[in-house]
């Protein structure tokens, strides 16, 4: 099995798995694995706005879920007021049991978002969650990829630390040594607890690749977690992992659903595509933001949509009033190559370069020998009215940008919370 069908059946099945082999412990056990799970079940008050009906997973329908990983609660961090809590990991994974597809997406955290759907307030999209938790996380989700997110499913940091402590810890072949907020790892090969298993997943400045290198200790820890979980070995110690489990996790999933998922969606976990959704960086009022590209979001949406069984889109549904997509931050004024895409797709887009597509802001620095009238021609922008548009966007910093999709808050966390014209503060800039 692949390392993303792991992660998809550790999470959605390995409850699961534990509860249906403690069972053989007797009925104590059982009852402590039906109290487990009806802690970290909360239903929250919400319906999808791009449902008729609520999908019915016992009559094994196309679903999607939201998995969130909730930055706080372990290594010293709190989640309150003063601190409230982003997610440090967001996908969406969606199954169809009759097709026997599933597909996981790998969300980026600074990807712009709207986090009202009004074309006006606009943040990093795991700053969805410190704004007003899972309910407001699944909505602004929901609207970028416009597809129906039917269900949640959330850890923090504490529960990754507990659930290694329970199995007796991981082992990992450490390339740098480290320290992360206090916790030292060694380089080479060792055995790791809890809180050293959670820095060496979390750890990004001290590696040479950075998110990257990170994203992958990420993975190796998830896997080895999940083999852990489904193992002989974890069931005789349900005990701890359950504690871990209840204390750190949360899901609108019911008992009920989850062994349905587990018997009669697990065919469709052999056949999953994985996708990463990002787009550009771009330094928008002094924060680094990723802007999306307009066509390949609509890709992904047509994939997704399909998967559910859903009409697909032909386009990206524009509000003509404001510029901004409704599914999504990808207007013109934001993706600076969303005008040549729409003519160019094919030439550019597909390019053997591709990097030159994906950061319009390059092109204009690596033609500046073909360039050096610009600067001579600053009177002639009337007369080539196509081309104004262009020469000022490298002149101009992003920052100075007249639009009022990104208003400028103080941290909460310094000082009182400023209201803004959307009366939103930005609680992480």
């Amino acid at each position: 099995m692949r390392l993303y069908q792991k992660i998809i059946v550790g999470i959605l099945t390995a409850l699961a798995l534990v509860v249906a082999g403690i069972t053989a412990y007797g009925m104590q056990a059982l009852d402590d694995a039906n109290s487990a799970i009806n802690n970290i079940n909360e239903e929250i008050n919400r319906r999808s706005g791009k449902r008729d009906k609520e999908v019915s997973i016992a009559d094994r329908e196309p679903f999607s879920i939201l998995l969130l990983g909730v930055d706080s609660g372990g290594l010293g961090r709190k989640e309150d007021d003063e601190h409230p809590a982003r997610t440090d990991s967001m996908m969406v994974v969606t199954v169809n049991p009759e097709k026997e597809e599933s597909t996981i997406v790998s969300l980026e955290r600074d990807i712009m978002a709207d986090m009202l759907d009004d074309g006006q307030t606009f943040d990093k999209l795991n700053h969805a969650y410190a704004y007003d938790g899972v309910s407001l996380t699944m909505d602004v989700v929901e609207q970028l990829l416009d597809i129906p997110i039917d269900h949640y499913a959330t850890i923090n940091l504490q529960g990754m630390t507990d659930l290694i402590d329970a199995m007796g810890g991981i082992e990992v072949d450490n390339k740098i040594d480290f320290t992360l907020e206090g916790v030292h790892v060694p380089d080479g090969k060792h055995k790791l607890d809890g809180e050293k298993g959670l820095a060496y997943a979390r750890m990004r400045k001290d590696d040479p690749e950075g998110d990257i290198g990170r994203q992958r200790r990420q993975r190796e820890v998830v896997t080895k977690i999940v083999d852990k979980l489904v193992s002989i070995d974890s069931v005789s110690n349900y005990r701890s992992l359950l504690n871990a489990v209840e204390e750190n996790s949360k899901t609108d999933l019911s008992w009920n659903d989850m062994l349905d998922i587990a018997s009669n969606y697990y065919p469709a976990f052999d056949n999953v595509e994985q996708e990463q959704l990002q787009g550009q960086n771009q330094m928008i009022n002094g924060v680094s933001y990723q802007i999306l590209g307009m066509n390949e979001l609509l890709d992904l949406q047509n994939q997704l949509k399909r998967e559910l069984e859903l009409p697909t889109s032909e386009e990206l549904e524009i509000d003509p009033q404001n510029e901004y997509s409704q599914n999504g931050l990808i207007g013109n004024q934001f993706y600076d190559d969303s005008d040549e895409t729409d003519s160019q797709e094919g030439d550019e887009q597909e390019s053997e370069n591709p990097d030159d597509a994906q950061n319009p802001n390059e092109e204009n620095p690596e033609a500046q020998e073909q360039e050096p009238e610009l600067p001579t021609e600053p009177q002639e922008p009337d007369e080539t009215q196509e081309q104004e548009p262009q020469a000022p966007q490298e002149e101009v910093p992003q920052e100075n940008y007249e639009q009022p999709a990104i208003p400028s808050y103080d941290p909460v966390y310094e000082q009182e919370a400023d209201t803004g014209n959307n009366g939103l503060f930005n609680v992480y800039q």
